[in-house]
């Protein structure tokens, strides 16, 4: 080995090479090894967690190592489903082993002829088998004739699989493996065997890990390593990864197609408008900083679309618009990652995550969103839901030349292919004789297809079908359509050997809308190929429709219909200070009764842009939208005025039932729900009569979880009736804790109003927080007196903790 080691210094030495030489190899030496030590660390570290998974959660590990049905309440634990999947994984890894001696060593062998001498030498899928950490099984928002689940999978494998290729020994010794696998079961049945077929795809990228033995090893290399490992996640999705799916037939002669290439659910539309106060990355001198040069990264699934760069810009602007196929819902969200554009390596500088799930409720989201993962920063996005719909009245040019249908091709087969282009000449037999031609057995052996299919600029490729004239690639493809009266499907076969055209065929698709249901599926003539040549397809036409936004729902997330308004802001240098709005004045204000007021406050409330401030000059933006509202009954209420300001204060709050019919709160069938007051007695002044208090007053809570924003809104509109602790008045405000959440930094407070006990807020707050974690966290409300710095007066007025895993935050709730 020390001979081994020295050999390339003494031949560099020998061939006068430079030192640097010696140096580059010593350095790859190093980070080859890191890099294997390192994979060896991570694999020990989670066949450990794996062995004991109770002792590792007691030890309190971070929470992103954390099973997943520790963190989600409908994530159920399976350990009866482990269980069985220890007793019965032996016999798995017999047949898998048969499997690879069986089918996958022939198919390698006859993939190439240098591929020949493969043959696998050791086959053991090892002890330890996949664990499911958690399964999420859906009841909402899907078929009643299916049954959807969610698999964690979690695999750490000490597998080993070595083969042999021409006396190189490669191999696999361990495999790590995570991932969301989603299992459809449909149709249900009324007969056994109750199913009729399984699929199984995985809803994002694998994390995969491989550890190589033998000449794999080499893999490890620093720079290869992330290519080949890219490469083999890229394998995996395009054959695991939505919209690529496996369906498993359970009863004979049930079709299939129609579960392996369902219809999408539908289009997301992204207007990437603009952001403002993104962080500082560039630097001078690794000092002084600069601005950054901001892109944006969008992601649906598999599918990735890149902004422009707007050079120099912490408030850039982009306008740019981008459209997604959306698959499965629930399941799909949208990713944005936003980096700032660098010579060496881009800088991360936030990023996002929206659920379609409420998008498609909604229909439209015009809103700015908090960054995550970063200081600060704001994106400014419009998102719009279309629906897929068979009506051609809902086919018209587009204005802007956005989208107006989606194509969906099922590319099924082709029949009697030549073997070659000098076959077959523009749909007459050629028979040209190829003499003397070096190339003569391989033009001589069936064609290795693949298709090509092109509408308007955008062209996708299907897989290569290897030495076959009658080719089945079962695969699905979508396309946007601009013009569908006037564009055209262009489909090409080329053979991969040869790179020649092996027939072509272009189907216009204003015969797909002759049909009623806008479908066509049949046979298509091959042209410039055999008279006998054809290709089956199935071409499915759908407009995008943009519904109305339903004005009787609530929205799940904040202002989620509104137009949002451009936010000026006071500059001065790189800092910008955003202005605070204008509170109205109470002699610009029309008297209204206490439950107008509270009503018009709520929706005054939902039509601001809470997050981003306007100028002293703006005036807050009405929403396009009142729920459960119309024009002749806002009217009557904004002209009713009370005699005056004291009646106005003794007169009743709004009941129950007028926030109930502005969709705002849910149906209150009990006062069982409602949170109880506690209160810490820290004066004698209170009368007590027979053992219980006097009522201590009420304030009234608007609280609601925005899902698009994934925050907890609480929107404190009013108290009443607050008893005074004093003399001389009281001047009352608001405190809102997130327990067990008690810092400083994370408290919220209203602002004071002076000397009154019927104080009206109509203040928001916000508790940027993930569903799961807001269940079950509880709210702490309290009333307090702003007193004098040394006074002796009692600060506490009331208090009331709403326990929020007890109530429905989607649909949000409004009670005194």
């Amino acid at each position: 080995r020390a001979l081994l080691w020295l050999g390339p210094v003494y031949l560099a030495g020998y061939l006068g090479l430079s030192g640097s030489w010696v140096l580059l190899g010593l350095a790859l030496w190093l980070c080859w090894g890191h890099n294997r030590r390192w994979k060896r660390d991570r694999l020990a570290a989670a066949l450990a967690l794996l062995e004991d998974e109770r002792e590792a959660v007691c030890r309190g590990l971070a929470a992103r190592q954390l099973p997943a049905w520790v963190h989600f309440p409908d994530v159920e634990r399976v350990e009866w489903l482990n269980k069985v999947l220890v007793q019965a994984w032996p016999y798995f890894g017999t047949i898998m082993e048969k499997t690879f001696k069986e089918v996958v060593e022939p198919k390698i062998r006859a993939k190439n002829v240098h591929l020949k001498t493969c043959t696998f030498t050791k086959i053991h899928f090892g002890e330890k088998c996949p664990r499911i950490n958690g399964i999420k099984a859906y009841t909402k928002e899907i078929d009643r004739r299916q049954i959807t689940l969610d698999l964690q999978i979690c695999y750490i494998g000490d597998c080993e699989i070595h083969m042999d290729i021409s006396k190189f020994n490669l191999g696999v010794k361990g495999v790590q493996l995570y991932g969301t696998l989603r299992v459809i079961l449909e149709p249900l049945l009324t007969d056994a065997p109750f199913i009729g077929a399984v699929t199984l795809f995985f809803l994002q990228k694998p994390h995969l890990e491989i550890n190589w033995a033998g000449m794999s090893n080499l893999l490890d290399v620093p720079g290869i390593n992330v290519m080949s490992d890219s490469l083999i996640q890229d394998f995996i999705a395009a054959r695991l990864v939505l919209p690529n799916r496996i369906t498993v037939p359970l009863k004979k002669n049930m079709n299939i197609a129609h579960l392996r290439f369902p219809i999408p659910r539908g289009v997301i539309r992204v207007h990437l408008l603009e952001a403002e106060n993104l962080v500082q990355k560039d630097s001078f001198l690794g000092a002084i900083r600069g601005k950054s040069d901001p892109y944006a990264l969008l992601r649906v699934g598999t599918v990735q679309y890149r902004s422009k760069t707007v050079p120099r810009d912490l408030n850039p602007i982009w306008n740019e618009t981008f459209e997604f196929v959306v698959h499965e819902v629930p399941g799909q969200d949208l990713e944005v990652d936003l980096y700032d554009e660098d010579p060496d390596k881009d800088d991360f500088m936030g990023s996002l995550l929206i659920s379609l799930v409420d998008v498609m409720n909604d229909r439209s989201v015009d809103e700015w969103f908090p960054l995550s993962k970063t200081t600060s920063g704001h994106l400014h996005l419009k998102l719009e839901w279309l629906s897929l719909v068979s009506d051609q009245e809902k086919l018209h040019e587009d204005k802007k030349g956005l989208s107006t249908a989606l194509l969906i091709v099922y590319l099924d087969s082709a029949f009697n292919l030549p073997k070659n282009h000098f076959e077959y000449s523009n749909g007459e037999c050629g028979a040209k004789k190829i003499k003397n031609n070096k190339y003569l057995k391989k033009t001589e052996r069936e064609p290795s297809s693949f298709v090509l299919l092109t509408v308007g600029n955008k062209t996708q490729k299907s897989k290569t079908c290897n030495f076959s004239k009658d080719p089945t690639w079962g695969q699905a493809f979508t396309f946007f359509v601009h013009s569908a009266h006037s564009q055209s499907l262009h489909v090409e076969i080329k053979d991969k050997d040869r790179d020649s055209a092996l027939g072509t065929s272009v189907v216009c698709l204003s015969h797909v809308l002759k049909d009623p249901s806008m479908t066509l599926d049949q046979r298509f003539q091959l042209d410039h190929s055999s008279s006998d040549s054809f290709i089956k397809m199935k071409l499915v036409l759908r407009a995008l429709n943009i519904e109305e936004p339903d004005p009787q729902r609530v929205k799940a997330g904040v202002n989620a219909s509104k137009q949002g308004p451009v936010h000026p802001m006071e500059k001065d240098g790189n800092q910008q200070k955003f202005a605070s709005p204008p509170k109205p004045e109470a002699s610009k204000v029309p008297p209204v009764s206490q439950d107008s007021a509270a009503v018009e406050s709520l929706l005054k409330k939902d039509s601001r842009e809470d997050l981003d401030t306007n100028d002293s000059s703006a005036a807050p933006v009405p929403s396009k939208t009142v729920s459960g509202l119309n024009e002749t009954e806002h009217n009557q209420k904004a002209e009713h005025h009370p005699p005056s300001a004291p009646q106005t204060r003794a007169a009743v709050a709004p009941t129950l039932p007028v926030v109930q019919e502005l969709r705002l709160a849910p149906s209150v069938t009990s006062l069982g729900s409602l949170p109880s007051s506690c209160f810490e007695l820290s004066s004698s002044n209170l009368d007590l009569q027979n053992g219980s208090e006097v009522p201590l007053g009420e304030i009234q809570l608007t609280v609601r979880y925005a899902s698009i924003r994934q925050s907890l809104v609480v929107l404190v509109n009013g108290c009443r009736n607050l008893v005074p602790n004093s003399n001389r008045g009281v001047d009352p405000y608001v405190r809102i804790y997130l327990l067990p959440d008690r810092r400083w930094a994370s408290r919220k407070k209203t602002s004071v109003k002076k000397k009154t006990l019927n104080p009206q807020y109509d203040e928001k707050f916000e508790f940027f927080e993930s569903l799961e974690d807001v269940k079950k966290r509880t709210l702490d409300v309290a009333v307090k007196n702003s007193r004098p710095f040394i006074s002796q007066e009692r600060k506490e007025l009331g208090k009331v903790r709403i326990d929020l895993a007890q109530e429905d935050l989607i649909k949000g709730f409004a009670q005194w």
